[in-house]
């Protein structure tokens, strides 16, 4: 019979998503993940299997968990599309200012795994090209639902348009990490509003 696991699989997950988000895939080591887990090797690897593992998961709660987020914002039509952007900038610009260990930004996992692992890995692309293609449908029916509204630019490929926003945020946040204060990612902010507008 199979001894009862004595810890809780998703705090654990949790932790390791933090201790990846932090410094990166290549450079967690095992120590690091059972250090910020609690847990021991044997653990980690008779739960997860490999550290690989447990990065996709990680990886994966990470951005379902952030996407739920950002639709919450983008699918509210009680607010018009611009405002529903404007309020994405936003929320963006909190998490940038909350994640922050030693006063820096930590980004955001997605931005930063895309840097460093999309491409040489096809399983972590899937996850990450899963996750853009629903942000990049949301963004576009937003777009979109402004457009008919008339308050964004009505004469641009509204695909274009949540490339162009997604770019936006992705900047926004290696920006943070590069060191940007807040009035710097406002400015960023009120720029690709600006350029969104009828």
């Amino acid at each position: 019979m199979a001894r009862p696991r004595l810890f809780d699989e998703e705090r654990a997950l949790d932790a390791a998503m933090r201790a990846f988000w932090e410094k990166g895939y290549e450079a967690t080591s095992t120590q690091d993940l059972c250090v910020a887990t609690g847990l021991g090797r044997s653990s980690i690897y008779n739960t997860f299997s490999s550290k690989h593992d447990l990065f996709q998961r990680a990886l994966s709660r990470y951005v379902d968990t952030m996407t739920a987020s950002q639709l919450e914002i983008l699918e509210d039509a009680g607010r018009p599309a611009l405002e529903r952007i404007a309020a994405l900038f936003e929320r963006i610009m909190d998490q940038e200012f909350t994640q922050r260990p030693e006063g820096r930004s930590i980004g955001c996992l997605s931005v930063n795994t895309t840097v460093e692992s999309a491409a040489r890995d096809p399983e972590i692309d899937r996850v990450l090209a899963r996750d853009l293609r629903v942000r990049l449908d949301a963004l576009r029916a937003t777009v979109e639902a402004g457009q008919r509204a008339g308050d964004i630019v009505a004469d641009r490929d509204p695909e274009t348009l949540a490339r162009f926003v997604n770019a936006v945020i992705g900047g926004m946040r290696v920006s943070a990490q590069g060191g940007a204060d807040r009035t710097a990612l406002e400015g960023i902010a009120v720029t690709a509003l600006g350029a969104l507008k009828r």
